[in-house]
């Protein structure tokens, strides 16, 4: 079968075994550390990156998404200033989780985010099921709405209506990966009975993490989620409110924080915080280049461990 993720084995299919694992690292009061970043055709690729990952222990990769960018924007970009290159550039996430699943037997595989308003709903329940099975059930499916709404609209995405179709997006995947005969009718989405293969191995299915960082994307956790995946707070003394929110509205819920600048008072704070885990920014860059930043981040972290 080659070097695909089969040949290492499939997990048990109980309910999210890695996550059992994360809970039994909590008590011990270790959280767990994994790299968000874009992979584009000018850095580093997806299975050196993987496998590097794996070496020096790191826990997940999670890639963004983006199809595309318009050449006429409206949308300001939410971070400020111009559009980073990266954004344009960027691969498909499950084509390059997939070569990531091929050269690595622990690492968790994820989206974060993948831009679910933009996708086919059956098509993306097919990607990730099958990402799921050779990856021997590694996947974390991290999902959100997306910010820009000239891409959204290319898709023929309402940017007015992606919160409601999101929502009806979420309970169709479920249908899909945990029913023979699925089927879904809503306002948005809306298919007779069907039959898709393969399922996911994770049971019931692979967690989705819903992005986001507002009252909305809390509500979803509540009622879709299985975790929640929000972006990094910029100071140590914003963790804990940020953090607290979640338990307000949905309760004791697995987090993953996304887009964690690499440094030790933050990442000390997440864990001082309860985080499960934390994806920090990896930049974009060639592969060389990438290695020697992943040791200083690897430093970085024994760091924030010392810090705690």
């Amino acid at each position: 079968m080659g070097r695909m993720g089969l040949i290492r084995g499939h997990r048990a299919a109980s309910a999210y075994p890695w996550r059992t694992r994360a809970r039994e690292a909590c008590f011990t009061g270790a959280m767990k550390v994994g790299i968000t970043t874009f992979i584009t055709d000018e850095g580093i690729q997806p299975a050196p990156l993987a496998e590097a990952l794996e070496e020096r222990g790191f826990d997940s990769l999670l890639l963004h998404e983006h199809s595309h960018v318009p050449v006429k924007r409206e949308t300001p970009f939410l971070m400020g200033g111009e559009l980073p290159r990266m954004y344009y550039r960027t691969l498909d996430p499950f084509v390059a989780l997939t070569a990531a699943a091929a050269v690595t037997g622990d690492l968790l595989l994820g989206t974060g985010i993948a831009l679910l308003v933009q996708r086919d709903v059956i098509h993306t329940a097919k990607a990730v099921a099958t990402l799921d099975l050779v990856s021997g059930g590694r996947v974390i499916f991290g999902v959100g709405t997306g910010w820009s709404r000239e891409e959204m609209r290319n898709h023929g995405t309402d940017p007015r209506t992606r919160g409601a179709l999101l929502n009806e997006q979420l309970a169709a995947i479920k249908e899909i990966w945990t029913r023979d005969e699925a089927e879904f009718h809503g306002e948005y989405v809306d298919f007779d009975p069907i039959f898709c293969w393969p399922k996911p191995v994770q049971r019931p299915h692979p967690p989705l993490y819903i992005g986001g960082d507002g009252k909305a994307a809390l509500k979803r956790v509540a009622a879709y989620g299985d975790g929640w995946m929000p972006h990094s707070a910029g100071d140590p003394s914003q963790v804990r409110p940020q953090l607290d929110q979640l338990a307000e509205v949905c309760g004791d819920v697995p987090v993953i924080v996304a887009s964690v600048p690499p440094r030790p008072e933050l990442i000390a704070a997440y864990a001082e915080a309860g985080a499960d885990r934390v994806a920090l920014t990896l930049p974009t860059l060639p592969e060389a280049e990438t290695l020697r930043t992943l040791d200083e981040i690897t430093a970085l972290v024994s760091d924030a461990r010392v810090l705690r």
